[in-house]
């Protein structure tokens, strides 16, 4: 008997879903306006923002081939709940959720992965880091190359166990962050 996706555990999803990095393909960003237009229009009563980020949004870098999405939307739980179902309703898998974020994906299949695999993150407006560290990788070529080299050097240990991956690239992240924020003060 076939599995379900939902039925499979983490060990066995990891398994199935590898963490792959490939050349940077200029497509990524094609896929990532199509479907900012199609969630676009089917969030358009919740008047969202929506954001390419992730490093398939960063030229010239080697990246996991998923899309990541980022929707800004403010957070009255009867329309969450209702952005939840309507995401579902339309193929994508609710991974995680809390208070003030949702995690979706689309594009895994009990085959492995689709042509073209998004994950679809949900958060208050404001809340919007990635967007932070996808603009100053864009603007400063070394610390992109810094960040694939990073992930390349990872994932050998990591490919099995996407939680180690990720939280073994945060202290980047983090200090990629702080730079930014500062970079950004002005005194008066």
């Amino acid at each position: 008997m076939v599995k379900r996706l939902e039925d499979m555990t983490l060990e066995e999803l990891w398994d199935l879903f590898p963490i792959t990095i490939t050349p940077h393909n200029p497509d990524w960003k094609l896929w990532a306006d199509e479907e900012i237009d199609n969630l676009s229009e089917l969030m358009s009563d919740y008047s969202p923002k929506i954001s390419h980020i992730g490093s398939t949004a960063i030229p010239d870098i080697q990246a996991k081939p998923i899309i990541d999405i980022l929707i800004e939307v403010s957070n009255n739980n009867s329309d969450w709940m209702t952005i939840k179902e309507l995401l579902i309703k339309h193929g994508y898998i609710c991974v995680s959720e809390s208070g003030n974020r949702m995690s979706f994906n689309k594009g895994y299949t009990i085959n492995g992965y689709a042509d073209r695999v998004f994950h679809v993150h949900i958060h208050l407006p404001g809340d919007n880091d990635e967007i932070l560290f996808r603009d100053y990788l864009i603007t400063n070529a070394n610390a992109a190359k810094e960040y694939e080299s990073l992930k390349l050097s990872l994932l050998p240990k990591y490919i099995n166990t996407r939680d180690g991956y990720t939280e073994a690239k945060s202290q980047f992240i983090q200090q990629i962050l702080h730079l930014t924020r500062n970079s950004c003060r002005f005194d008066v």
